[in-house]
């Protein structure tokens, strides 16, 4: 029963700072993330000099791995449940 109080208390200024700066982080850098997967993925349309040099298996994979990972960035922004106790 304790612990259910816990959970309903309101959040203090302190708090709702980190939340809020939290989120934003991790909106911004999930963005960053998902630019950079997607820049990776379609490199051969965006620029053909730099498709010779990076345009590998590799590469595909790692921005693949970044797109899932910023899409994660945004969506852990975007609800913003940080406090694991609340």
């Amino acid at each position: 029963m304790a612990l259910q109080e816990f959970e309903k208390e309101p959040l203090n200024n302190q708090e709702k700072g980190y939340l809020r700066m939290r989120s934003i982080m991790d909106l911004g850098m999930g963005f960053l993330w998902t630019g950079m997967g997607i820049f990776i993925l379609f490199i051969k349309k965006i620029s053909t000099d730099m498709a010779e040099k990076y345009d590998t298996i590799a590469f595909k994979f790692f921005g693949a791995v970044c797109v899932i990972y910023g899409l994660f960035r945004v969506y852990r922004g975007y609800k913003k449940n940080y406090f694991k106790d609340r």
